[in-house]
C-alpha cells in the first residue's frame, strides 16, 4: 500500500508560505529526530533554497529517538550548506532556549527594533511547530494536539521588539517518493489515519523494531523475537494485551493499534526509524540514482550512525 495525504488546504499554505518566505531572515524547519529526512518536505526546501534562506533545521522529540542516530544526523545536517541543526524536545524549557541564540548566530544583521529578526517555522503536520511556537513564546497562542494538520492558517506574532515568529500549518507534499517514508510517517502520526491501514502501518514498524531493537520489544511485552516475522509480532502484541474478537480469534487491528501507540507515545523505548546509512540503503534498494533533490546533498557516513 502507498500511503499519500495532501488535503486540499495545503495547497493554499503552500502558496502563503512562499509568500511569507520573501520577508523571512531564517527558516526553522522542525522535524522528527525519529525520521529526520523522512519528516523533511522537499517543498520547504526547494522554497528555502530558491530564496537562499537559512534554515535551523530542529530535531524534535529527540527524547524519543535513538540518540546514537540523532548523532549521526545532526553531524549529517551541519555538513550542508546554509544550514544549522540542533537536537531538541519542545517539551523541556532549555531545549527550547537553544533555539533564538542559534538563530541570531545565523543571521547577526537582523537584531534590532529597525531590524527585527524575522523566524519562520515550517515542517510537516504532527511534528511538534505549534509547541515549539508556544515554548517560545511562553504563552499558548497556537493550538496543539496529536492529530496531523491542527494548523490550518499562517499567524505572526512578536517575540519581542528584536524577533517576529511566523508559524505555518503543517506542509505535506503531493506525491511521497519513498513507500518505507510513507509507512514512517503514518507510524509516526504525521499523515491522516484515513490514508492508511493501521494494521499494515504497525506491520512495516515491527520489521524495523525486528531488525534493529528486538530487546525493546521482548521488555515491553516479554515475548522473544527470534524466529518470528513481522506479522508474528503484532499477533504476540494482540495475545500479551488480551485483543480477543468476540468469536475468540486475534483483535489485530486493536493490537496494531496498542504496538503504535506505544512507539508514538516512547513507551517502547528510544527509537529512530531511519539514520544515514539506512536511508542509503532504501535508496539503493528502490534501484534510483541518489541525486540531489531541490539542492539536497546527497547522504553521506557519520561516525557512530546506528
Amino acid at each position: 500500500m502507498a500511503i499519500q495525504w495532501f488535503p486540499g488546504h495545503m495547497t493554499t499554505a503552500r502558496d502563503k508560505a512562499a509568500e511569507t518566505m520573501e520577508r523571512t531572515d531564517v527558516v526553522i524547519e522542525v522535524v522528527d529526530a525519529r525520521l529526520p529526512e523522512a519528516s523533511t518536505n522537499p517543498m520547504i526546501r526547494a522554497l528555502r533554497e530558491h530564496r537562499q534562506r537559512p534554515c535551523l533545521e530542529v530535531l524534535n522529540k529527540s527524547d524519543l529517538a535513538d540518540p546514537v542516530a540523532t548523532r549521526a544526523w545532526l553531524e549529517h545536517y551541519n555538513a550542508q550548506k546554509g544550514v544549522t541543526a540542533v537536537a531538541i524536545s519542545c517539551k523541556n524549557p532549555s531545549d527550547v532556549a537553544k533555539v533564538l541564540p542559534l538563530c541570531r548566530k545565523i543571521a547577526p544583521h537582523r537584531d534590532s527594533a529597525a531590524k527585527p529578526l524575522r523566524l519562520m517555522i515550517m515542517g510537516i503536520p504532527n511534528v511538534g511547530k505549534s509547541t515549539l511556537m508556544n515554548a517560545l513564546l511562553k504563552r499558548r497562542v497556537a493550538k496543539v494536539g496529536d492529530e496531523p494538520a491542527v494548523t490550518k492558517s499562517q499567524q505572526s506574532l512578536e517575540l519581542d521588539v528584536r524577533t517576529l515568529l511566523t508559524d505555518t500549518p503543517g506542509l505535506m507534499w503531493p506525491k511521497i517518493r519513498y513507500d518505507s517514508d510513507g509507512f514512517m510517517l503514518a507510524a509516526s502520526h504525521a499523515v491522516g489515519t484515513n490514508a492508511v491501514i493501521e494494521e499494515e502501518v504497525a506491520t512495516f514498524l515491527a520489521a524495523n523494531l525486528l531488525e534493529r531493537y528486538p530487546a525493546l520489544l521482548t521488555a515491553r511485552y516479554g515475548f522473544k523475537t527470534e524466529g518470528m516475522d513481522a506479522v508474528a509480532v503484532v499477533e504476540a502484541v494482540g495475545r500479551r494485551r488480551g485483543c480477543q474478537l468476540r468469536g475468540g480469534g486475534l483483535d489485530l487491528e486493536k493490537a496494531a493499534l496498542i504496538l503504535l501507540t506505544d512507539y508514538r507515545q516512547g513507551s517502547l523505548g528510544r527509537i529512530s526509524l531511519e539514520t544515514p546509512k539506512t536511508r542509503r540503503a532504501m535508496i539503493a534498494a528502490n534501484e534510483i540514482v541518489v541525486a540531489p533533490v531541490a539542492g539536497q546533498e546527497p547522504l553521506e557516513d557519520a561516525d557512530g550512525e546506528a
